[in-house]
C-alpha cells in the first residue's frame, strides 16, 4: 500500500496539469470492462483524464435494463450517452477472467452468495472449453452478448437510431497486453 500512498501524495503536486479538469468532462468513449485488477483502462488506451468514461463491473456484465429497479450500471450507461453524449461504447472482456471461468465451468458459489447472483446476470451462460485458462472463446462470446444486452437500454437504443453511437466488443490479453476487436464482417476477434 505505501508506494500506491507516495504515489497519491506526489500525484497531487502538479496542479496545472488537472486545472482544465474542474471545468467539467467531455469523454467520447464510456469503457465497460471487468473489475479485474489487470485490466486498467487507462494504461490499455493511453487514455488520459477526462478522455474515458469507465464502468467496470465484475465480469463486465451490463444487467438487463429494468425502469423498475435501476441499477448503478444503468444509471452509469444513461448519464454517458444522454449527459455526456459520447460517441463510442467499449465492452472489454479479458483473458483469464474469473467470473466468466466460473460461469464456463459451473463453479459452485454458494459461500459467495452475492458473486454469484450477480453473475446471473451473465445469461445466457458463456460457452466454452472449461479447461482453457484463458477462457478466450468464453471471454468474447460473453462480451458479444454484453453488447447485445447493451442496446436494450433506451438511451442506446436511440443514440443507435439517431447514429451518434458506435458500439464495440474488445478482448484484451492479460498475459500478453494485445487487444483485439470484434469485426461484425467476419464475426471473429482480430487485432486492432
Amino acid at each position: 500500500m505505501q508506494p500506491l500512498i507516495d504515489n497519491a501524495r506526489s500525484f497531487g503536486q502538479r496542479p496545472e496539469e488537472f486545472a482544465q479538469l474542474a471545468e467539467g468532462q467531455s469523454p467520447q468513449v464510456l469503457f465497460i470492462t471487468c473489475s479485474d485488477s489487470r485490466v486498467v483502462p487507462a494504461l490499455i488506451t493511453g487514455a488520459r483524464p477526462g478522455q474515458l468514461f469507465e464502468l467496470r463491473t465484475a465480469g463486465n456484465i451490463v444487467p438487463p435494463h429494468t425502469s423498475e429497479h435501476p441499477t448503478s450500471e444503468a444509471a452509469t450507461i444513461e448519464y454517458a450517452v444522454d449527459v455526456l453524449g459520447v460517441r463510442d461504447v467499449v465492452v472489454c472482456g479479458h483473458s483469464h477472467c474469473g467470473a466468466v471461468g466460473a460461469l464456463v465451468r459451473g463453479d459452485d458459489l454458494d459461500a459467495v452468495p452475492a458473486v454469484r447472483d450477480w453473475l446471473a446476470h451473465a445469461t445466457p451462460r458463456p460457452s466454452g472449453r472449461s479447461e482453457d485458462p484463458e477462457v478466450a472463446e468464453a471471454v468474447q462470446s460473453h462480451a458479444l452478448t454484453q453488447l447485445l444486452r447493451l442496446r436494450s437500454y433506451p438511451c442506446v437504443e436511440r443514440a443507435l437510431a439517431e447514429d451518434r453511437l458506435t458500439l464495440h466488443a474488445w478482448y484484451y490479453e492479460v498475459h500478453t497486453g494485445a487487444v483485439r476487436t470484434h469485426r461484425p464482417l467476419t464475426d471473429t476477434f482480430e487485432a486492432l
